[in-house]
């Protein structure tokens, strides 16, 4: 009788959980998590701060309870089984809900401990995080804060528990993930004052026929216009491609170059780069995501609605004119 078979008895009160099965714990479902996330024995150790035959052993009561090897060795590397793929997922589902009952719901955060960690790219990072931080250090003096570069990781990083909020224009789906709306913004064009772009009002024509920069997380992500424009079949060429936001303005300033930003961040440019609205509305829609294991913790149910209140009073609408 298979693992499955015997699970489906019990739970209709027929046969009872078998001997090994009985056995595993959430720790030990806890490691085969770490172990599945960080692709190795030694590193998964290291996290939980156990010793390398602790990790074994755990690994070999699951591999017997489960009847599969779980993990196999691929050269100098560890493959997961598909079973080991069905379990990890359950286990991480368990051990996140364990852990969001477990934490206590009242809060005081002046006397809090603990931390929150934040991902988030340059856009959000750049309009909410001084104000975020402020708030934190002034009311919650005692939490640490973690900000974190989300890029396009921001699911994985909720996944794997590396991320308590993720913040950012992406759209996280899935059972288990909850998420918040933040705010609202669109495209604008930033360039040199000098640019031939900054006298009038922008055209598709005038856009296409620019020279342009792209802001690409490392080749790993694509802003949502591009998309836009190629259902207009217009196809775009950057001739330099940036990582992030943050050196924009220094690669930009007394060159041909155009970028398309998200406008709350365009503005802060005003003065020192000439701003005008890109041709074609786009929203750019900044939601707030979070999971199960800190959905019902005071701290990070606190820090969300910070963050939520941050929001709404230091971004404003605004628009870039022409």
């Amino acid at each position: 009788m298979d693992t499955i078979q015997t699970i489906e008895k019990f739970d209709n009160g027929g046969v009872m959980i078998p001997e090994d099965l009985a056995q595993i714990d959430l720790r030990s479902m806890q490691l085969l998590v770490t172990v599945h996330d960080t692709g190795s024995f030694s590193a998964a150790a290291a996290q939980m701060d156990v010793s390398q035959s602790t990790v074994s052993y755990t690994i070999e009561r699951l591999r017997r309870a489960f009847g599969d090897p779980l993990f196999v060795r691929q050269g100098n590397s560890i493959a997961e089984t598909d079973k080991c793929r069905d379990l990890v997922s359950h286990a991480r589902e368990v051990v996140n809900r364990m852990l969001a009952i477990a934490v206590p719901v009242e809060f005081d955060p002046t006397t809090a401990q603990g931390g929150v960690t934040l991902s988030c790219n340059h856009h959000e990072r750049f309009l909410l995080m001084p104000s975020f931080i402020a708030a934190m250090r002034r009311l919650a003096p005692n939490v640490v804060i973690n900000i974190l570069e989300s890029a396009v990781n921001g699911k994985q990083q909720l996944k794997e528990n590396i991320a308590d909020i993720v913040l950012g224009p992406v759209r996280i789906l899935g059972e288990g993930y909850f998420r918040r709306h933040i705010f609202s913004d669109h495209y604008s064009c930033v360039m040199d004052p000098g640019n031939a772009l900054a006298k009038g009002e922008i055209t598709l024509e005038r856009f296409q026929e620019a020279t342009h920069v792209a802001v690409t997380h490392n080749g790993q992500w694509q802003a949502l216009y591009f998309s836009a424009l190629r259902e207009r079949d217009i196809l775009l060429k950057p001739q330099l491609t940036l990582p992030s936001h943050d050196s924009l303005e220094l690669m930009i300033t007394g060159t041909d170059l155009v970028a398309t930003i998200p406008n709350r961040l365009a503005t802060a440019y005003a003065g020192r780069l000439t701003v005008r609205r890109f041709p074609i509305q786009i929203p750019i829609e900044i939601d707030m995501y979070w999971t199960e294991r800190t959905h019902r913790s005071g701290l990070h149910r606190w820090a969300r609605q910070l963050l939520a209140d941050v929001a709404r009073s230091q971004v404003p609408e605004k628009t870039a004119r022409p």
